[in-house]
């Protein structure tokens, strides 16, 4: 819900909806009546009050305060019970993660959208959500049939798609921080003399700006980093297709046969919603939902790393 709350609030332009943190407008709710909304926009005269924007803001802070208070939940009942073998470094280091989380949506507005900074939250999302996932099969006792033993050696491979992964994310986040997501609106190939003003230094620099709403590059900085994202969406395709049906064919038990079906599922829908991103010019919903789906690819991706290293 975090994850999807905050490209949510990232896809209608509501980064900056409250232009303080952790309140909004100094207050923990919404200004809502007109006394309160004109001192908001007294004392923030450049960023006055937009009731949706800062609304999608503050429900996007409440659900990530909330998951925070959970993981030290969850830390503070695995100290408890570490004398019963219970995972503990995990949980700990969740706790620092999501404080560091934290501190980067904090920074997400105090440097006004900062691009390296908005991939950097993006990133530190997806690694608690996969942190909390691999706490989970930590603590869930299941074994993968010893008949797939031999697939122990594609774990190496499935580490190296995770990463794979990864850095596409990576690269869709760069593209969206930049709102470069329609730099390119014809598919598959970019359109006019795009192969001649490519520009990659520039793509991936942060120019100096006061303000990093609407982004800061120009076109053709933009447009590079549109076109590496659809060459990085090719070779990560390319490469779990490959993983997805060897492990499909060489597995015996239900369980990795399985696993791999569903990863295969999961490509399938995220390449599709990337090429409706294009097509349809960036609908909110299919927008949203490829940040999800990019999410579950991930998910996929640690459970599959997993039990190949621990499980068979």
């Amino acid at each position: 819900m975090v994850i999807v709350l905050g490209a949510y609030t990232r896809l209608t332009d509501a980064g900056l909806g409250c232009p303080d943190w952790p309140g909004c407008y100094g207050h923990l709710v919404v200004p809502q009546s007109e006394e309160l909304v004109n001192a908001a926009n007294a004392a923030f005269p450049e960023r006055p009050v937009e009731q949706e924007k800062a609304w999608n803001e503050m429900i996007h802070r409440y659900f990530a305060s909330a998951l925070g208070l959970l993981i030290v939940a969850i830390a503070i009942l695995s100290w408890r019970n570490r004398a019963e073998q219970k995972p503990i470094k995990l949980p700990l280091f969740l706790v620092a993660l999501v404080i560091f989380q934290g501190m980067l949506g904090m920074w997400t507005v105090t440097l006004n959208l900062l691009p390296v900074v908005v991939m950097g939250h993006l990133l530190g999302g997806f690694t608690v959500l996969s942190c909390l996932l691999l706490l989970y099969l930590r603590l869930t006792p299941y074994r993968a049939p010893t008949g797939d033993a031999h697939l122990g050696k594609y774990a190496t491979y499935a580490l190296v798609g995770i990463a794979v992964v990864v850095v596409q994310i990576a690269l869709g986040g760069w593209v969206s921080a930049n709102y470069a997501a329609l730099a390119c609106t014809e598919f598959p190939i970019c359109e006019g003399n795009w192969s001649s003003r490519l520009d990659f230094a520039g793509a991936f620099s942060v120019p100096e700006a006061q303000d990093y709403e609407f982004g800061a590059h120009d076109y053709a900085e933009r447009m590079t980093m549109h076109i590496v994202h659809r060459i990085g969406a090719v070779i990560t395709f390319a490469y779990l297709c490959w993983l997805g049906l060897s492990l499909y064919v060489k597995a015996s038990s239900s369980l990795i046969k399985g696993l791999s079906l569903l990863m295969l599922l999961v490509l399938v829908v995220q390449v599709v919603l990337g090429i409706s991103n294009v097509v349809f010019s960036l609908p909110l919903a299919v927008a949203v939902m490829h940040n999800a789906v990019a999410a579950c690819l991930l998910l996929v991706m640690v459970t599959i790393a997993y039990t190949l290293m621990r499980k068979i």
